[in-house]
């Protein structure tokens, strides 16, 4: 193999073709840079430089090997500053996945600042429920999490808590109760729900179900839809009602109003909480940078 060292010592002499200013140029004794060419002519088989009294020159060959040398050298030094950067967190792949996040204007904010402090870091996103993105998560499949608390043992993740909201009521906006400006959510006791399934996230789907027991009442649910955003359309066309999350509310679908909850339930059922989630056992540079982004613009309610 042809050593890196023995690369640089010889595109100094051809650039310089002189030995002497080649030697000192590599901080080096002429001698031993003689050596060294005679060595890589050896290994290489051929002559590289034609030597007189009065001159060196390239030969052929070494005109071409010239051209390799510099872009061996070129690419191992980017290979070196890319491994660096890596290492950095500034650039990599990043695999994000999440839950609806229009609504959160601080996790926009830090995906946005990430993008722009690393722009050589290749994101890969990934819009999925709760269950599916803590699953991926588990599996090695994903960097980094958004999500809702998962309701189950996930030993191998770590969460940390990005913000929280409100749950509201979402009535159809011919609903009876729809022009109050809030809603004991006793008084919907013997309306049809609307939700989403609970193997898509666990965690909320019994985090609303023990909101409304603590109200005295099992929900009916009726229907059922994946997203949030098809539930509030649900309600919209008629279907029943719903629990939803505060932020919803800053995009309703005609037909459909949100009204504050009256209720007197702890506010570990009233609050619905966004985390960030990772898989502890692994090790990412470029995810330690994003969590600490996403970390930075948490909201304190």
């Amino acid at each position: 193999m042809i050593e890196t060292r023995l690369l640089r010592q010889f595109i100094a002499v051809a650039e310089e073709l002189n030995f002497r200013r080649a030697a000192e140029r590599l901080h080096m004794a002429q001698p031993p840079l003689s050596q060294a060419i005679i060595r890589l002519e050896d290994l290489l088989g051929y002559p590289v430089f034609e030597r007189s009294n009065r001159k060196v020159s390239l030969t052929p060959a070494g005109t071409a090997f010239l051209s390799t040398a510099r872009g061996v050298l070129a690419a191992l030094d980017e290979g070196v500053a890319e491994t660096r950067r890596v290492a950095q967190g500034s650039a990599g792949h990043l695999r994000l996945g999440f839950i609806q996040i229009t609504p959160y204007a601080h996790v926009l904010a830090a995906l946005r600042q990430f993008r722009s402090d690393a722009p050589a870091v290749h994101l890969s996103l990934r819009e999925a429920s709760t269950q599916e993105l803590v699953d991926a998560l588990e599996a090695g499949e994903l960097d980094i999490g958004i999500v809702r608390a998962p309701g189950r043992s996930t030993p191998a993740l770590a969460f940390e808590r990005l913000s929280g909201e409100a749950i509201m009521a979402a009535l159809p906006a011919t609903h009876r109760l729809a022009g109050q400006a809030s809603v004991a959510l006793a008084a919907l006791k013997d309306d049809d729900f609307v939700a989403s399934p609970r193997a898509l996230g666990q965690g909320f789907h019994d985090q609303l179900t023990g909101l409304c027991l603590h109200a005295g009442f099992v929900p009916d649910v009726a229907q059922q839809a994946r997203r949030l955003q098809t539930v509030i359309g649900l309600v919209a066309a008629g279907f029943g009602v719903a629990l939803l999350p505060a932020s919803l509310a800053m995009s309703l679908p005609h037909g459909a109003v949100m009204l504050p909850l009256i209720t007197d339930a702890p506010l570990s059922l009233r609050q619905l909480d966004l985390y960030m989630a990772w898989n502890a056992r692994q090790v990412s540079p470029v995810r330690e940078r994003l969590l600490a982004q996403l970390r930075a613009s948490a909201v304190s309610n």
